[in-house]
């Protein structure tokens, strides 16, 4: 199976252009239809017509460049936009790896490849708002409703979409019916990969979530005059939740499980007063459904005991709750037989802890992702950065992956 001919230093050299745009010190703002978010998908816009690619744009401000002719063919992408202050690769890694596969296979006379770059993957709106309108999963009528932090609507926003064509680009629908499989290269965004010293990971699911949030409810009172063993102390609870917590999920969870305790509110959160309320959130993230529910009870039940053992009252609002997604094992594999083929010994099979495109997109096509290893495993940070060897390597393993026949639909 010939590898497709990509090349690794045009790679580097549209990344290292790209995060020219919404520069910030060393990272990049590119919020969803921002003005720099804009710019930098015209800019990729040119540069696919320029390749030539067809260039269309879909009501979501999702950015296509397809090939010539309507035989069906390979989508590889990820997305453009960033967190308000992230970082220089998070997303457009796997836009700038498809730019390249799909007009190195071009010059090479195949195989067809596609590229997209989807919207509002980071959340402004909501999260993952574009793939989901494509795959069907969301209604542009419910995506449109969505609002950021500071009350625009997507809808309102979406209007900047026009501005991304360039001239003799199509504005429209572009059906996943046209495509094959789809492949997302992407940054870990963790620390497995470099801490096993490895190249690549190749993903195998992507995890779940739930979600609860919970609210100690005792009675704020003075502080000075309150006796310890009257008091209905909503942070005393909420403290001991926290520690007991672990304990709850030790029985089941794994390695690779994390939980986290991530948004914590005190009423009335004065010096002087005897906490009244406490909330927290609880997020649960894992591979297997059945593990995540039984967490999701673990977290409620403790939760329930320790207000109770108090004399206190419990307020619990069940959150998001998205199953984990396998990733095409077909898929998988032959993203695994590239990995092999440039970096023999340097690669693992993993799942994904952070959500992405392919969770939406593994709804309508066979889907799989890459992962290349993050510096330090941090991302939505400035500081983001993975080296660019193994950029290269990671370009190199997809090429090799999807040169020849494209995988059954």
């Amino acid at each position: 199976m010939p590898a497709i001919p990509a090349n690794p230093d045009r790679l580097l050299a549209d990344l290292d252009h790209l995060r020219t745009i919404g520069a910030v010190g060393s990272g990049v703002s590119r919020m969803a239809f921002s003005d720099d978010d804009i710019a930098a998908r015209v800019w990729l816009a040119e540069r696919m017509a320029e390749a030539g690619l067809e260039v269309t744009v879909d009501p979501c401000g999702n950015l296509f460049g397809l090939p010539p002719g309507d035989a069906p063919c390979l989508l590889v992408g990820s997305h453009s936009d960033t967190q308000p202050l992230g970082g220089w690769l998070d997303g457009i890694y796997g836009v700038a790896c498809g730019l390249e596969l799909a007009r190195a296979a071009l010059e090479a006379g195949g195989p067809r490849i596609a590229v997209v770059s989807f919207q509002d993957e980071e959340g402004r709106f909501g999260g993952l708002g574009g793939s989901a309108v494509w795959a069907g999963r969301m209604s542009l009528a419910a995506a449109d409703a969505t609002t950021d932090a500071d009350g625009v609507s997507f809808g309102a926003a979406r209007v900047a979409a026009e501005r991304i064509a360039p001239p003799g680009a199509r504005l429209g629908a572009v059906s996943p019916a046209r495509f094959s499989a789809y492949v997302e290269a992407h940054i870990e965004q963790g620390p497995a990969l470099e801490a096993a010293r490895l190249a690549l990971g190749v993903v195998e699911a992507i995890v779940g979530v739930r979600r609860w949030s919970l609210t100690f409810r005792g009675e704020a009172n003075h502080a000075g005059t309150t006796p310890m063993p009257l008091r209905r102390d909503a942070v005393q609870a909420l403290g001991q939740y926290v520690v007991d917590l672990n304990a709850a999920f030790a029985p089941i969870v794994t390695e690779r499980t994390v939980w986290t305790l991530g948004r914590i509110t005190v009423d009335p959160n004065a010096p002087s007063i005897v906490p009244g309320a406490a909330s927290v959130s609880v997020q649960m993230r894992d591979a297997e459904a059945a593990r995540l529910d039984a967490m999701k009870a673990a977290a409620l039940t403790l939760a329930q005991e320790v207000a109770a053992a108090r004399g206190l009252e419990l307020e619990a609002e069940e959150g998001i709750a998205l199953d984990p997604v396998a990733m095409d094992p077909a898929l998988v594999d032959r993203l695994a037989a590239g990995a092999e083929a440039v970096a023999p010994g340097r690669w693992q099979r993993m799942p994904s802890g952070a959500l992405h495109d392919a969770c939406n997109v593994a709804a309508v096509l066979p889907s799989a992702m890459l992962f290349v290893p993050s510096i330090g495993g941090i991302s939505h940070n400035p500081a983001e950065d993975t080296a660019r060897d193994d950029l290269r390597t990671g370009l190199l393993a997809i090429a090799a992956a999807l040169g020849g026949n494209e995988p059954a639909s």
